[in-house]
């Protein structure tokens, strides 16, 4: 018997099985999983009373809250596809992301009012406004608000079985730090077998907690608004990333499991008011999003008290393909843990990685050699929205093509060393931004650090940080470069240390280096190299680093 993969099967499931276990917490308002499944079905109704079709697009435009994850269901119940979207894009880009995908829906949160007014004219495909809230006095607004849908709209519950599994549930559109954004279109089936091997890997159990501190426009919240529902877990939505609230609610809703990217870790590390909660329930914290630190793992655990490790993946593979705790087997003490818990980790269940060379041959697993990573598992996207060309080359050979570039070792573990288009090629030589900024951040004074090329007449491009520092914690151009000096190769480390006051970043939380490069190429007349040009598999020379672990088998380079 083969039954459709649905992740509308996550949430019957939950609701036979937990019906009086709280569900969802968002607020004051707290509701069971029979509420929940309640109202999904009731947004359902809404959708299908309002004439939305099978296939059409509806969208977000909302921070975390219940509204929101009710989405992920009642949506795609109704035979539609989800498109959550990126509250922290400027007006054009939104407008060119509803235009593009076609939506013909759209729900906001009334605090985005004004962001909607600037760019609404230019939309091309949008029949009707919802609130999510009760937002009123607006002429070009429907009367009816989010919780009048759900009032007046009779309950609907699609037969699973005539649920086409490969047909697209949600659409995500790419952060686009180098170009316009691309629909990344994930099915039925990518999202259904996401969530069980996300969950699988990560050992949830169905007594769980967890707080959304990752926005649900971010590849469905990196799996968990799917895994933990079919688990009948907890979900804890906080609608801004705010560190005392933050541990607020760890402590009253007895949170077990978060997840963070850097900057968020980094802020809850370094917030005074930590220490007036109680957060002994916290078990496991995971970054991801961008490259973490072995230094911001360790202190992560010494501070909020459980354990961290990384985890890595992109929108096109709905998202996780790696995490990076201790193997059974393995002995790492002491720092060599937290360099090894801050790699880019080893493949989750179901999914395959390699590190590949140009010709597509994998790279030696000496944890030395650079190499693409690329990624054959069920998660994979569909394809890119209405771009056959770029779908082919991403997915060529079988293979979907991140761009990370990477080295890999004898024990699966795989290290980005950086973006390809952010290697920096001195004097010939490959310098990874990221080696570099792992560096810098283990000074005591560095709170971030970008580090970015910058034209040099001898080299062709040396290494710059761009560096923020800790409130009160002093620290001068000639010390940084020093301490990078003492732990790397010198042609690796920074020639020039700027000192900001904030990074920029894109709503994910990636810092936006192809904003902070323009600055320094303005006027070069030339554009920089996107691809090393080094062969991939050869080595560092001379460098000196204190990278390498000692392990008795892997050996994590940080």
């Amino acid at each position: 018997m083969n039954i459709p993969l649905t992740p509308i099967r996550f949430l019957r499931y939950a609701e036979q099985q937990f019906q009086k276990r709280t569900a969802v917490v968002c607020g004051k308002e707290r509701f069971t999983y029979a509420q929940f499944a309640e109202r999904v079905s009731r947004l359902a109704g809404a959708l299908r009373k309002a004439g939305v079709q099978t296939g059409d697009r509806v969208a977000f435009l909302s921070t975390n809250c219940h509204r929101l994850l009710e989405a992920y269901f009642g949506v795609i119940e109704a035979g539609a596809v989800l498109l959550p979207l990126n509250i922290r894009l400027a007006p054009q880009e939104l407008a060119y992301i509803l235009n593009d995908s076609g939506a013909r829906v759209l729900f906001l949160q009334s605090h985005f009012l004004k962001l909607l007014e600037s760019f609404r004219t230019h939309l091309t495909t949008v029949k009707s406004f919802h609130s999510l809230d009760h937002l009123t006095g607006v002429e070009w607004m429907s009367e009816q608000d989010y919780e009048s849908l759900l009032a007046a709209a009779p309950a609907f519950r699609t037969d699973i079985m005539q649920v086409n599994e490969n047909s697209p549930a949600e659409l995500f559109y790419t952060s686009g730090t180098s170009a316009e954004p691309k629909g990344v279109m994930l099915t039925h089936r990518n999202i259904y077998l996401h969530a069980l091997n996300a969950g699988l890997a990560l050992n949830t159990d169905n007594e769980a907690a967890e707080l959304h501190t990752i926005p649900l426009f971010h590849a469905n919240g990196w799996g968990v608004a799917h895994f933990l529902t079919l688990l009948g877990g907890k979900h804890v939505m906080i609608q801004k990333f705010d560190p005392p609230e933050v541990f607020r609610l760890i402590e009253a809703e007895r949170v077990h499991y978060c997840s963070l990217v850097p900057a968020m870790a980094t802020a809850l590390v370094n917030c005074p008011e930590r220490p007036k909660y109680d957060l002994s329930s916290l078990k496991r914290v995971t970054i991801g999003g961008s490259a973490s630190s072995p230094t911001l793992v360790r202190e992560v655990e010494e501070n909020l008290g459980c354990t961290c490790f990384s985890g890595y993946g992109l929108t096109e593979t709905a998202p996780v393909l790696s995490i990076s705790p201790m193997k059974p087997g393995l002995s790492w003490e002491g720092e060599q843990r937290f360099a090894g818990q801050a790699m880019t980790g080893y493949a989750i269940p179901g999914v395959e990685l390699r590190v590949v060379d140009e010709k597509d041959q994998d790279v030696p697993r000496d944890g030395l050699s650079m190499g693409e990573i690329i990624t054959r598992t069920d998660g994979v996207m569909e394809g890119y929205w209405q771009q056959p060309q770029a779908t082919a080359e991403a997915l060529r050979g079988g293979w979907f093509h991140t761009g990370d570039m990477a080295t890999w070792n004898e024990d699966g573990y795989i290290l980005i060393v950086d973006r390809k288009k952010d290697i920096i090629v001195s004097g010939g030589e490959n310098v990874s931004s990221l080696e570099v900024e792992k560096v810098l951040l283990s000074h005591p004074a560095v709170l971030e650090v970008a580090v970015l090329p910058v034209p040099d007449p001898q080299w062709g491009e040396v290494p710059k940080a761009l560096v923020v520092l800790k409130p009160n914690a002093p620290a001068g151009e000639i010390e940084l470069i020093e301490h990078c000096r003492s732990r790397l190769a010198h042609y690796k480390c920074p020639r020039s240390v700027e000192f900001l006051e904030s990074l920029p970043r894109t709503g994910t939380g990636k810092v936006l280096k192809r904003d902070l490069r323009k600055k320094y190429w303005r006027g070069q007349g030339t554009i920089r190299p996107e691809f090393a040009k080094r062969g991939s598999n050869d080595k560092t020379r001379g460098s000196k680093s204190t990278s390498g672990t000692g392990a008795k088998r892997a050996t994590p380079n940080d």
